[in-house]
């Protein structure tokens, strides 16, 4: 029976504990509303099993299932290939599919048309669902809340085994189901508010596009392309030696740098009065102490410190005789996800990792919003991509930070860009936010219906 001075907390007999298995979750009105009705999932599952000759199976499909959001695609190998000697079974569309063992992770869905006719091992089960009962994206909904997910977590008979679900438990624990035209109706609300989450996040992509044309535009920008076609089709091009200053064809081919526009182009050192980058010994964390900023902590194009590390004050004493990031200075990723830049807002101080370069702005002759936002576009995005260094982690090399283009109207014009793009980023932010709360609250309508 439930507590009821507590709200998602369920309470449940001593004399009911008779085995360390999720049965004692089997009574539906311990964790879900006594609004709908309540029947076991094997009233509308049944477990269908359709072997596969094993050496028949090089025409088939394996499936693997997309962890987390309880979508379903196919792996991305060639027919029969990696299929294994194990026991295999075929799948159809739309019937519920779910991983014994990552079933509490989300890895369950509805077989899409992609993934008909394709296999699967025993690790997975395959059920027919009976329509007349249940709708299948109902279902998927309803088995991917964290309500449920939970219910997947405990199902299993003992400790040893407890990353496995058990199958007979699974089938006998109650569930609600609603009438077939109030599953669809629930599934509707859900589809339209995460629609419109997409059209917003849509509409975010399509206003950054719109950044990218702007900078072209109002820099008057044109391509200087020094490769040079001199047949119809392109497949022959010629380059000039004066052009082969790396001696890499690769760098000549895809150079990003050769550009112009109607004001001074002008290398990012140019306009700086301090470039470096970060410490390049990893330091011993602390719990409490100094902020420690690395490239991590700028993905956002903002300096995020929700999941920032800590360093001591003495050993920030001494790497901030090297370097300290103050105000207005911009924090370049310049490792693993490169390019991306954010403003130091900041008026505290701070350590910089070498993930990070730091880029100090003459402001006598550049904005450093302007900096910003520069370096954030795709003319030296493009830049950056060309001079990567490595083929595991990319890494930026300060030397080529210093040398990529930059377009440098005046000051005043500067600020029109500068205030122009802002304008854009709030538009932007504000449209990722309403999508976001849309996604959420798509699922916490859904899950308020059957679970409050």
């Amino acid at each position: 029976m439930n507590n009821l001075a507590y709200k998602y907390i369920s309470t449940i007999s001593f004399s009911d504990l008779y085995n360390w298995s999720f049965q004692y979750a089997q009574k539906c009105e311990n964790l879900f509303t006594n609004k709908y009705k309540c029947v076991p999932i094997g009233s509308f599952l049944v477990r269908i099993k359709d072997p596969v000759d094993i050496e028949d199976n090089q025409n088939y499909k394996r499936v693997s299932i997309k962890l987390y959001n309880g979508g379903i695609t196919l792996r991305d190998i060639e027919l029969g290939v990696n299929i294994g000697t194990k026991k295999q079974f075929r799948i159809k569309q739309g019937h519920f599919l779910l991983s014994k063992i990552d079933a509490r992770n989300g890895a369950i869905g509805i077989v899409p048309e992609s993934c008909n006719d394709a296999i699967i091992t025993g690790n997975f089960w395959d059920f027919e669902i009976d329509t007349d009962k249940a709708d299948p994206q109902f279902l998927s909904l309803l088995m991917t809340t964290d309500y449920f997910i939970k219910l997947f977590d405990k199902a299993s008979n003992g400790t040893t085994n407890r990353h496995y679900l058990q199958e007979d438990l699974f089938l006998k624990t109650e569930i609600p189901l609603p009438s077939l035209d109030i599953q669809k109706e629930f599934v509707k609300k859900y589809n339209d508010k995460i629609k419109l989450a997409y059209e917003q996040e849509q509409k975010a992509k399509d206003i950054e596009n719109s950044i990218e044309k702007y900078w072209n535009n109002v820099l008057y920008i044109t391509q200087d392309n020094r490769i040079k076609c001199v047949t119809p089709n392109c497949k022959l091009n010629i380059i000039q030696y004066k052009d082969l200053n790396i001696w890499s064809f690769d760098k000549n081919m895809n150079a990003k740098d050769n550009f112009k526009s109607a004001y001074p182009v002008v290398n990012i050192e140019d306009v700086c009065d301090k470039i470096t980058d970060g410490t390049h010994q990893t330091p011993k964390y602390e719990i409490s102490g100094v902020k420690f900023l690395s490239a991590k902590d700028v993905t956002s194009k903002k300096i995020d410190i929700n999941n920032v590390k800590y360093i001591g004050n003495k050993l920030h004493e001494e790497l901030k005789k090297r370097v300290l990031p103050k105000r207005n200075d911009i924090l370049l990723a310049k490792n693993g996800t490169t390019g991306v830049a954010a403003i130091v807002d900041l008026d505290e101080e701070f350590s910089i990792y070498v993930s990070l370069a730091l880029l100090r702005p003459n402001t006598k002759i550049i904005l450093p919003k302007y900096l910003l936002h520069f370096v954030n576009s795709q003319i030296a995005k493009n830049q950056f991509d060309s001079k990567l260094i490595g083929i595991g982690v990319p890494n930026l090399h300060l030397s080529e930070i210093k040398k990529t283009k930059i377009v440098l109207p005046n000051k005043n014009i500067q600020n029109e860009i500068v205030s122009h793009i802002d304008k854009l980023n709030e538009k932007i932010m504000s449209l990722r936010e309403q999508a976001e709360q849309n996604r959420i609250a798509a699922q916490e309508e859904f899950e308020k219906e059957l679970f409050e």
